[in-house]
């Protein structure tokens, strides 16, 4: 049987949250999805630190990570996550709003595997965020454990 691996939500607006469960659980994804509202508890989430101290570790099958946001922006998580020997394959998707090039080249450089604008209409963004999660926690082939 195949472990589901849980998907990692890294967002600050609660709509956006619930849009993206949502959209998710439309493709019936049976991942588990975790949702934190900042950069620093996400890095407790994949550290196990923490109010995540007792999670059971593994890695996320998927970062979904917003740029914008309090006390620990999307950037500096990325870059985190990708300086962490334990971290660092993990494939983080930035979900933003942010047209901006200098944010989109900036991940770019520092390894995000996609950068995905929100889309403003309801019915795009519910699009965009199915494809995403089924691509990256579905589809996408995971690095063998070592």
């Amino acid at each position: 049987m195949i472990e589901l691996k849980t998907i990692l939500l890294v967002e600050d607006n609660p709509q956006d949250v619930e849009l993206t469960i949502e959209a998710l659980s439309e493709y019936n994804l049976a991942n588990n999805v975790i949702s934190v509202s900042d950069g620093v508890k996400a890095m407790e989430y994949l550290r196990c630190e923490g109010e995540f101290k007792g999670r059971t570790t593994g890695n996320s099958a998927v970062i979904l990570l917003d740029i914008k946001m309090p006390r620990m922006d999307g950037i500096e998580v990325l870059e985190q996550i990708r300086k962490d020997e334990k971290l660092k394959h993990i494939p983080v998707v930035m979900l933003t709003s942010s047209r901006e090039d200098p944010d989109l080249k900036k991940c770019y450089s520092l390894g995000a595997n996609a950068y995905v604008v929100k889309p403003v209409d309801f019915g795009e963004f519910m699009e965009a965020v199915k494809h995403v999660g089924v691509f990256w926690a579905v589809l996408n082939e995971q690095p063998p454990k070592q």
